[in-house]
């Protein structure tokens, strides 16, 4: 499947159904850590990661954008910093005039009113008013890989954020994630219509014939039992 595909995909599923996909494929659910947030809610993005890595000057982020696809997700990695900003509505707004889908800082953002206003989907750990006040050696991963929280990511794969956060998975397995993403999310919303009817989610699930079997067997998961008896919860 296309890049484009799986992203277009997206704007019908949210990032808490790709991410029990990946549990459910057996892969690593690599989310951002729950501080990186979205600047303005309701924002979604979806598209390939632009890594970058900030040493303290805008060019770095000028160079990524040049080299992005249009769709593409600018991923700043500032390692985590809380005493400066690296992004404002200037990169934001070239970001934008570039065709990028959004951006995600491992850091903080500053000009906060400008960027909401722009309107492109930025997600960060939050706002300070200064910019950096350091120059840094450059790395050489310096446009090939970001670091956010304990991830470490590249142009191989794909960045999703809405307003649980952020979350990326590998470009080359996102049809099969949308695919049980799909399958998740039809089967939530059946068990929500019959929650709806008068149908609990305890009777759905047969939570009682689960109390019995544990009973039997303490070693036995809800995970197992959901298995059994096709639920998707906690799978």
């Amino acid at each position: 499947m296309s890049i484009p595909e799986p992203c277009r995909r997206f704007a019908s599923l949210t990032t808490a159904h790709v991410a029990d996909a990946c549990l459910r494929a057996g892969l690593p659910v690599r989310c951002a850590p729950a501080a990186v947030r979205p600047v303005l809610l309701g924002g979604r993005l979806a598209g390939r990661v632009r890594p970058t890595r900030h040493v303290g000057s805008v060019d770095i982020f000028l160079e990524a954008i040049d080299l992005a696809a249009p769709g593409d997700v600018l991923v700043v990695d500032n390692a985590g910093r809380t005493d400066e900003s690296c992004v404002g509505d200037l990169v934001v707004r070239e970001a934008q005039a570039a065709g990028l889908a959004g951006v995600v800082v491992w850091g903080l953002h500053r000009d906060t009113a400008d960027i909401q206003v722009i309107g492109l989907p930025v997600f960060s750990l939050g706002a300070i008013p200064t910019g950096p006040l350091r120059l840094d050696p450059r790395p050489p991963s310096a446009l090939t890989s970001a670091e956010v929280g304990r991830w470490t990511v590249g142009d191989h794969d794909l960045v999703l954020g809405d307003d649980d956060g952020v979350l990326f998975v590998p470009a080359d397995r996102a049809g099969e994630l949308c695919d049980l993403a799909a399958s998740i999310r039809e089967t939530e919303r059946r068990q929500a219509e019959r929650i709806h009817a008068g149908v609990s989610l305890r009777e759905q699930v047969r939570f009682d014939a689960y109390l019995a079997r544990r009973a039997v067997d303490p070693t036995l998961t809800f995970r197992e039992h959901l298995r059994a008896v096709g639920g998707a919860i906690e799978e």
